[in-house]
């Protein structure tokens, strides 16, 4: 595990890309696709959280079955994973685009066309998340490499989340949406989610192609075993690392709290600060942090170490959410939210895939077997049944509370109570849980032990 960095700059640069397109997709769909159901399409707001929850459930389930899949393939050029992004990114935009189709038929079917377009978008994205994830580790054996990649794939993330979040806005402005006060509503926003889509599409097929033709896969297998592995053989493996158990609770806490965050920003700045586009630059100030963080990480983490600097992280969102509790109507206290949660998030973003990529080394030496794609999809798998529930959290939260999807602006108390919960004392709590993870996690401490206990 020698310092030395062997990935050049443009490989770096082909990381960024893909992760940029991914990360248009998911930030999009997070911010626009739940106020599509209940605004758009006139669901329920509580059947449409239980589409997103199964979606996401499903999400999970096939996580672990295509990544024990993939663990057992080889391509044809000897690459367990890249080829991948060949292979599903036009269909995996085209699903972007079909879950923003207003297919204008009854309710009922509206519901199961919608929930069939989530279960297809939601099967090609675990394919493309091979790569995402996997990749990291397959590209270079040094730690030094890893880190730099997953900055530039954090750096990547960020814009991507300005394209999905920040810079969309505009875009969706542009195809005639958000006109007027209060909440996206309507067929006219109907037809600029859908171009949106369209463009978000075109976008991450080209960020795939890029990654596919820049990047390389160098890591091989240490032994030549190549017996068939079992499911319950790579889950075996995967609970007898300490690390990725650890990890994988960590992945949860940074999963859910995304989740929440993203999925309720636009129903705080509609129904709390009266418009849908005021949602713009509170993210901007987020985009602004998070790209500035993603660059200086590799930095903070050579000067404090792994731990204190994933610590750090933690207690920067938490602290972040304590002035806005107290004076959630204040906007100076939304925007220090924004600017600590760009802080810690991509320390956490780079921190836990680093891990992930030392994890996968940890369990070669232990078992004398590569299962990358198992790696990230197992953690995967519990990180999105976690979502899944944080998903139907807000749906089932804010049907209690009296939210009706038909009303643009004057939502109840209850309502507005609920909407700066999920921006407040609930990620405060899930930043309480990320340290307490942390307090029992030492990957490094791990990989000296398995190392020098190698199997192969």
């Amino acid at each position: 595990m020698s310092n030395k960095g062997i990935i050049k700059l443009k490989e770096k640069l082909g990381f960024m890309t893909f992760s940029a397109g991914l990360n248009i997709v998911y930030t999009f769909k997070n911010l626009y696709y739940l106020i599509f159901l209940t605004n758009v399409l006139k669901i329920d707001v509580l059947m449409a959280g239980t589409m997103l929850t199964l979606g996401t459930i499903w999400d999970a389930v096939n996580d672990p079955l295509i990544g024990i899949w993939s663990a057992n393939h080889t391509f044809k050029n000897g690459e367990k994973v890249r080829p991948y992004n060949l292979l599903f990114c036009v269909p995996w935009a085209i699903s972007i685009v079909l879950l923003f189709c207003d297919f204008k038929t009854s309710q009922t079917l509206t519901v199961i066309l919608a929930l069939a377009v989530y279960f297809v978008f939601e099967t090609f994205h675990t394919f493309m998340g091979m790569p995402y994830n996997s990749m990291g580790a397959l590209a270079s054996p040094h730690d030094s490499d890893r880190r730099s990649i997953n900055a530039f794939r954090s750096l990547g993330g960020v814009l991507g989340s300005g394209i999905g979040s920040v810079a969309v806005t505009p875009l969706v402005k542009l195809f005639g949406g958000l006109q007027g006060k209060g909440a996206i509503i309507g067929s006219q926003d109907a037809r600029a989610l859908f171009l949106t889509a369209c463009t978000m599409g075109l976008i991450c097929i080209a960020g795939s192609l890029t990654h596919y033709f820049t990047t390389k896969e160098r890591v091989r297998q240490i032994s030549d075993d190549d017996e068939k592995i079992s499911l319950a053989r790579g889950y075996k493996m995967l609970f007898g690392c300490k690390s990725w158990v650890l990890n994988m609770l960590y992945i949860i806490c940074y999963g859910v709290n995304n989740t929440i965050i993203m999925n309720s920003i636009n129903y705080y700045a509609a129904y709390v600060l009266g418009e849908s586009s005021a949602a713009m630059p509170i993210l901007a100030v987020y985009l602004v942090f998070t790209i500035l963080f993603s660059i200086i990480t590799p930095m903070i983490d050579e000067k404090l170490g792994r731990r204190k600097t994933m610590f750090l992280a933690a207690f920067v969102l938490l602290a972040g959410k304590i002035p806005f509790i107290l004076s959630p109507f204040t906007p100076i206290t939304v925007y220090i939210n924004a600017m600590t949660l760009g802080f810690g998030g991509p320390i956490t973003f780079i921190m836990f895939n680093t891990n992930r990529n030392n994890i996968s080394d940890i369990i070669e030496w232990k078992n004398g077997r590569r299962i990358d794609s198992l790696v990230s999809s197992g953690d995967n798998l519990a990180s999105k049944l976690a979502e899944a529930g944080a998903i139907q959290l807000i749906a089932f939260s804010l049907k209690l509370a009296g939210f009706n999807e038909a009303l643009k602006i004057n939502q109840t108390p209850e309502t507005i109570m609920t909407i700066n919960s999920f921006l407040g004392w609930i990620p405060a709590i899930i930043a309480i849980l990320m340290m307490l993870v942390l307090s029992k996690m030492d990957v490094e401490k791990e990989m000296k032990e398995s190392k020098a206990n190698s199997v192969v």
